[in-house]
């Protein structure tokens, strides 16, 4: 069989466990209390009743998707300037995105609607943004088919996954007083603006001539863009990472479980980071010249399922995931690419063999989420006599 069965994937067992199911978050942003909330508020009043939120959360993505198509259009590359409205197009999908991914708990609570699928499918979605955003953002900025790329991809992935096996052990998902979902966002929108009215050039300014000011805590000569990500760094780094270490293991402590093992469950995550460094940094790789947009959606498709398996366990009471099997075509990827550095032979894989099985494993990737969402859909659905993207019921306070 070339895929898991329905069972497989979400046992009864699993799905009985769902009465247990309670959703809990903390956000101690004050941004989003008393800025963003209300606005969210407000936004929750102009969708009408019969919209499902998990219909809200899929619209949101397609604002992500379009400019990724327009990415493909107008900048392949990740470097050549657009014309300025493309810009302008990224900042307001990744708002819209922002903006419909906090309505849509919302209109759950609306229209009494809530689930443990909302759940699942809300932060399923924003795992597969990890990916798909940063296409946008690395356009938006100019990052062109660089490390600087492929370093934004991973510090979105990064700071995605310790959050969601935070929330696994934890049963909250914590936002901090300065966060990536809030902060992060109003951020990044604000750059894709100014590329927007300057030119995605302005983020190679150096230092030295954008802000003498900030040139006394950082070297004159760097580019604007490194003051940019290093900051994204030292955040993820010293901030982030270490709370959701902190916290699980205060989880640990007051549930009696091992923080050894908890700690553990990293291993495989840290070898499939480590699998991608090492796949795109060998000098018998073409995946910066060629097509490291295809490579990160492949990796934002294999990601995603990692995270929406450790999501699904959290929701089901269910022991923590393995995902061996999801990382195999990884290393695989990023052995046959380093073999010849040891053996001190000629490429294994040439430029169009490295294209074939990048394509071949996207296209296997895609086709394995599409299954596993599609099987755990029904599955959830089934059991809790839902429908993913409709209410089949007239919502609270709907007027006939």
């Amino acid at each position: 069989m070339l895929f898991p069965s329905r069972e497989d994937y979400v046992s009864d067992e699993a799905l009985r466990n769902l009465r247990l199911y309670k959703y809990s978050s903390i956000d101690k942003s004050p941004v989003s209390r008393y800025i963003l909330r209300p606005y969210w508020e407000f936004c929750t009043t102009l969708f009408p009743l019969w919209l499902a939120p998990n219909l809200i959360t899929l619209l949101g993505f397609f604002f992500v998707l379009a400019n990724v198509a327009i990415v493909l259009i107008y900048t392949p590359d990740l470097a050549t300037p657009g014309p300025s409205w493309i810009y302008f197009s990224f900042a307001l999908g990744i708002w819209l995105y922002s903006t419909f991914d906090n309505v849509d708990g919302k209109q759950a609570r609306r229209t009494g609607s809530s689930s443990p699928l909302g759940e699942l499918f809300d932060h399923g979605v924003d795992s597969l943004n990890c990916a798909f955003g940063t296409i946008v953002q690395a356009a938006g900025l100019g990052m062109g088919l660089t490390w600087y790329t492929v370093l934004l991809h991973s510090l979105a992935t990064i700071t995605f996954f310790f959050a969601t096996w935070e929330n696994y052990h934890t049963g909250s998902l914590y936002l901090g007083y300065i966060n990536g979902p809030t902060e992060g966002l109003i951020i990044a929108v604000g750059l894709l603006i100014a590329s927007g009215i300057y030119g995605p050039g302005i983020w190679w300014q150096k230092v030295s001539a954008a802000s003498p000011f900030l040139a006394n805590f950082v070297p004159g000569d760097w580019p604007l863009i490194n003051v940019m990500l290093g900051g994204m760094l030292a955040m993820m780094a010293f901030t982030q990472v270490p709370v959701s270490i902190y916290r699980v293991y205060e989880a640990c402590r007051g549930k009696g479980r091992s923080v050894a093992e908890a700690y553990g469950q990293i291993t495989p995550f840290a070898l499939y980071m480590a699998a991608i460094y090492f796949w795109v940094g060998s000098p018998f790789s073409f995946i910066l010249d060629k097509h490291l947009i295809v490579f990160i959606m492949t990796m934002g498709l294999v990601f995603g399922r990692i995270a929406t398996a450790i999501i699904l366990a959290h929701v089901t009471h269910s022991d923590y995931p393995t995902y061996w099997g999801l990382l195999t075509p990884v290393f695989f990827g990023a052995i046959v690419t380093n073999v010849p550095l040891i053996v001190r032979s000629g490429p294994i894989l040439s430029p169009a063999g490295e294209s074939l099985y990048i394509y071949a494993l996207f296209a296997y990737a895609t086709i394995s989420y599409a299954h596993w969402a599609l099987a755990v859909i029904d599955r959830f659905c089934t059991y809790l006599g839902i429908s993913c993207l409709r209410i089949p019921y007239r919502p609270i306070g709907a007027r006939p």
